[in-house]
């Protein structure tokens, strides 16, 4: 199994960009897709965007798409989310997460392991 910690969360005005970062350990890291999810106070978690294993393949999101960007170093064992162009309801707890397997997936029931959310606030 993979352990997973995100980073780069914070309090931005809207417009603004923010990078996060999921460190994950294990061996597996490298074999699996990657995503990243978001919940928003008393919803469900949202699919965001997902990675393959090689970073080859992306998928996005409609809302978030042509604004946020996926990526992943696999030296680094680290999965990335660059969010440009931030709104107000951007604004929820986003959480990176392990697939089951290579390819990507953006059903949460197909990720296997999650970090512990990192707070991301969008102001006006």
């Amino acid at each position: 199994q993979v352990q997973l910690v995100e980073s780069g969360g914070g309090l931005v005005q809207a417009g603004d960009s923010l990078r996060l970062s999921c460190a994950a350990s294990g061996r597996t890291f490298s074999r699996v897709a990657m995503g990243w999810f978001r919940q928003f106070p008393g919803k469900e978690r949202e699919f965001v965007a997902t990675i393959s294993w090689s970073g080859g393949n992306t998928y996005y999101a409609d809302s978030v798409k042509g604004r946020f960007t996926i990526s992943r170093d696999n030296a680094k064992n680290t999965v990335y989310l660059q969010m440009n162009s931030l709104k107000i309801e951007d604004t929820a707890v986003y959480y990176c997460a392990a697939g089951d397997g290579p390819s990507y997936r953006t059903n949460s029931r197909a990720f296997g392991s999650w970090g512990q959310g990192t707070q991301v606030t969008v102001s006006s």
